[in-house]
């Protein structure tokens, strides 16, 4: 069984051809200035060019459907619908976190797990993880966002492990509050890839193509913008 995954939620772009047999067959991952619009057909293309696979050969479309950047959201599943309803193949939504957290493959001493996804301006998206005794991966919250500052003095006592494009970017300031209670992964460790939303896919139903949707959890700054001049209107 051969799945095409897409994930455009962060700055970092990823799409890959999987294979339930044999593992990965191809995948480019990007972490460039372009836009995701500006390369997320070119990369998909090229990843068939060079695995020699023909598009029609894919049996199932998996895709990252947020939380993260607005517009890359809405450009990877738009992409992954467009090529589902063509192709006439099942789809399949991942949310981001979820993704991020099934990085952590096995139960260790760091039982905890917070998913940060990077909102800017010390803002995240984050979820609380932790694995079961049996190995499961348990999702512990609803996939929220916040100041990293004010979520951190919430965890800063726990032995946690931080993964996501945020445990990057916001490394020193997780360490500056959290201190000997923080742990991360290296950071090749700590950004999800097409082969892992993949695997993660394999695992799901698939969905109504009509009604996947992008999953966003704060608003956006148009909506915003709109949501204050209706209460000034109203006054």
């Amino acid at each position: 069984m051969l799945v095409l995954a897409i994930d455009t939620a962060t700055k970092i772009g990823s799409v890959g051809i999987y294979s339930r047999e044999k593992g990965i067959v191809g995948e480019i991952t990007i972490n460039g200035s372009l836009n995701h619009s500006e390369t997320i057909m070119t990369s998909i293309d090229y990843l068939f060019k060079i695995t020699k696979i023909e598009i029609e050969k894919i049996d199932l479309i998996v895709t990252s459907v947020g939380p993260g950047s607005f517009t890359g959201i809405r450009i990877g599943v738009g992409v992954a619908k467009g090529l589902a309803y063509s192709l006439k193949k099942p789809i399949v939504g991942i949310n981001e976190l979820d993704l991020i957290a099934s990085l952590n493959g096995k139960r260790d001493e760091t039982n905890k797990i917070i998913s940060l996804i990077d909102a800017r301006k010390e803002r995240v998206y984050y979820c609380e993880y932790e694995r079961t005794n049996d190995g499961d991966l348990k999702r512990n919250t609803e996939y929220l966002d916040g100041e990293l500052g004010n979520i951190l003095e919430e965890y800063k006592d726990i032995k946690t492990l931080y993964l996501g494009d945020g445990s990057i970017i916001y490394r020193e300031k997780i360490k500056e509050i959290v201190k000997e209670n923080a742990s991360f992964y290296d950071k090749s460790l700590s950004i999800p890839r097409s082969s892992a939303l993949a695997e993660l896919g394999l695992e799901k139903k698939t969905e109504n193509i009509m009604l996947l949707e992008p999953f966003y959890i704060s608003k956006t700054q148009a909506e915003r913008e709109k949501q204050q001049k209706n209460k000034e209107n109203i006054k």
